[in-house]
Formats: structure tokens, C-alpha cells, sequence
């Protein structure tokens, strides 16, 4: 075998010796080694040091960049190699324009994810419902935008590498009006979402878990993202709705503030009944259940028409899903109890078919 091998000449008039490619193999492997060991000792020492830490936020972030500092660290070894091998600075000259912005941007993706997660989980240990849903809101919907920024510059950086697209870009910034049309005009439906997506984040007309009302549908927000809302209804149907609607129409949001409502049960009844026993009946009722909070129990008389009264009833409870049983169970409740104890009090419309015949054959 040759001592050296002669590249064609399109690659600059390189030649290869292997007793120079195995001290460049072995200089490489060291410093390889020699990266994985520090990044061994000082990830177990942090580790050591965030065990002693009741949190698992402290584990979580150290999991998240384990990987993207790990290689880093490789990088660094061999970039300080490269400063005592001329083949391997060769070598690292052009990779070190793409593999640097994809390793930093593979760092801060990691850490925005990481303290994003972290933040979760201590708002989930939150005791205030409402504080912890505007958290989680806002944590998903920067951390969103964070990734995408740092996506967008890092891919810039990498093709701003290569000479051709360099020159692409001298050029539009050479013509930098009609570029600006163009890029604006393209990424106006993209800047549109951000904004929208931004400005759901501070000004938070909805969050995470809120019971929202829009377009018809009634459902939890399942999922806050820059260009659309996931709400999914309670029969598990999710309904898609663009960010930009929840700022530009109205909507209902039944849990912003608190979870604690309340809501009417309605009993059509004959003119002729007595409202003061169906009161007393209902207040007795309602007292039993545990599902009613304390704060809303009466019962009306809402509207009087010659041939129905309209009676409702006004109920509540700490949280919808606690009402929506509490209105269900009051409702087969009294119209159970006026079936057996007023049963005049119930409206029937009826056709008395053999009454009719008989009326008719007596004519």
C-alpha cells in the first residue's frame, strides 16, 4: 500500500497519508474521549448537587440538555485540536459554519423546552386553580414562540454558510424595498398568528382549561398554539379555531376568573299551582346534595301566561361540571315529586282519540 494517495484536483490538490490520517484519527478519538469524560463528571456532579432538591424541575432541565451540551463539549475538543492539526483545522473549517449554529441553536431550544417544562410542573403544585391556568397559557404560548425564533435565526445562520445563498442575500438587501414588499406579503398570515399569539399570551382572554363558548360549541381550551385554539366539546370532538378569531369576535369564556356559577333549571307549569310548596320542596332538596356550594338557592316565578306559569330555579356550585349535575338532578327531582304529590301542577297536551269518536258518533 502507498504511503500517500493523490485527490483528484477538484478537491484543491489534497493528498492522504495514512500516517498522517492515523494521528489525526487518534488526535480526534482523544479529544472526543476527553469531552465525554468532563461532560461525565461535571453532569454527575450537578446532578448530586440538584438531588438534594425536593423539585423535579432541577432533574428535568439537566435531562433536557444532557444531549445538546454533551456534543457541544465534542465540539469545543475538537475545534481546540483542530489549533495543532492542520488537516483537521482544514476539515473543521468547513464544518464548523453549519454544525456551530445548529449546536447553539440545539442548546437554546433545549433549555427554552427544559425551564417550559419546569414551569409546568410547578404550576400544576399551584393551589389557585386560575393562576395555574394563566401560567400554563403563557408558558406554551412564549416557549412556542421562543422555539420558533430560534428555529427561523438558526437555519438562517446555517445558510447564510453557503456561498451561494450569501450572495442571494447581498443581492435583496440590494433591492431591499422590493424584498420587503415581497417577504412582507408572504409572511403577513405568519406574522398574523405571532402577533395574535403573543398577544393571547399577555393579555390571556382565555387559558389553558378554560370553558369557552365560540362559534356554537361548548368545550375545555385543550391546546393554546400561535395560528389556532384546540377546544374539545364534551362528547370528545375537538374543534379547530384560529387564534385571530378569539381576538376579533366575541365569545363566552365561563371560567376565566372562577369556576364557581350558577345556572337555571326551568319547570313549565299549570296556572294553577301553588308555587309555595314547590319552593319549600326544592330548598329541602337541594340542602341534601353535596354538589351544592352554599351560595344560590332560590326559585322564581320568571313568567305568567294564561295557559303556563314559568317557575325558575336558580342553583350553584364550585365548578361547571358540579353544576351541570346539580341542574340535572334538581330537574328529575321535582318534576319526580310533582308527578307523585301535585300531579295537576304538570301541563298535558293530550288527544283523546276514543272521546273524539264517541263525541262524534253521538253528533
Amino acid at each position: 500500500m502507498p504511503d500517500r494517495i493523490a485527490l483528484p484536483d477538484w478537491t484543491g490538490g489534497w493528498t492522504i497519508a495514512w500516517d498522517e490520517v492515523a494521528a489525526v484519527t487518534i488526535a480526534v478519538v482523544l479529544a472526543i474521549a476527553a469531552a465525554f469524560l468532563v461532560h461525565r463528571v461535571i453532569f454527575n456532579l450537578l446532578r448530586r448537587l440538584a438531588q438534594g432538591s425536593d423539585s423535579r424541575a432541577d432533574d428535568l432541565v439537566f435531562e433536557r440538555i444532557a444531549s445538546p451540551i454533551r456534543w457541544s463539549v465534542v465540539a469545543i475538543a475538537i475545534a481546540v485540536v483542530a489549533q495543532t492539526h492542520a488537516d483537521i483545522a482544514r476539515v473543521w473549517q468547513w464544518v464548523a459554519p453549519f454544525l456551530v449554529p445548529a449546536l447553539v441553536g440545539w442548546l437554546a431550544l433545549s433549555l427554552v423546552r427544559a425551564f417550559a417544562a419546569a414551569m409546568q410542573i410547578r404550576s400544576e403544585l399551584s393551589s389557585d386553580p386560575i393562576a395555574a391556568r394563566s401560567r400554563r397559557t403563557r408558558v406554551a404560548i412564549l416557549s412556542r414562540t421562543a422555539a420558533f425564533l430560534i428555529v427561523l435565526l438558526t437555519v438562517a445562520m446555517m445558510l447564510l454558510a453557503i456561498p451561494g445563498v450569501r450572495d442571494v442575500g447581498v443581492t435583496l438587501m440590494a433591492s431591499a424595498g422590493l424584498a420587503a414588499l415581497a417577504v412582507g406579503a408572504a409572511a403577513q398570515p405568519a406574522l398574523k398568528s405571532l402577533i395574535a399569539g403573543m398577544q393571547m399570551a399577555l393579555t390571556e382572554p382565555l387559558r389553558i382549561g378554560d370553558l369557552v363558548v365560540v362559534d356554537g360549541f361548548t368545550g375545555r381550551v385543550e391546546e393554546i398554539r400561535m395560528s389556532f385554539i384546540i377546544v374539545r366539546t364534551w362528547d370528545e370532538r375537538q374543534i379547530v379555531v384560529p387564534t385571530s378569531s378569539f381576538l376579533d369576535t366575541s365569545f363566552e369564556n365561563w371560567s376565566r376568573d372562577s369556576e364557581r356559577l350558577s345556572g337555571p333549571v326551568f319547570l313549565h307549569l299549570d296556572p294553577a299551582s301553588e308555587v309555595a310548596p314547590i319552593r319549600a320542596e326544592f330548598l329541602r332538596y337541594v340542602a341534601t346534595r353535596e354538589d351544592w356550594d352554599g351560595r344560590t338557592a332560590e326559585l322564581l316565578m320568571t313568567e305568567a301566561h294564561p295557559e303556563s306559569i314559568e317557575l325558575r330555579i336558580a342553583v350553584s356550585a364550585a365548578t361547571i361540571g358540579d353544576l351541570w349535575t346539580l341542574r340535572c338532578a334538581v330537574r328529575e327531582h321535582m318534576m319526580e315529586w310533582l308527578r307523585v304529590n301535585m300531579p295537576d301542577a304538570l301541563i298535558r297536551h293530550r288527544l283523546g282519540v276514543e272521546d273524539a269518536n264517541a263525541r262524534t258518533q253521538r253528533g
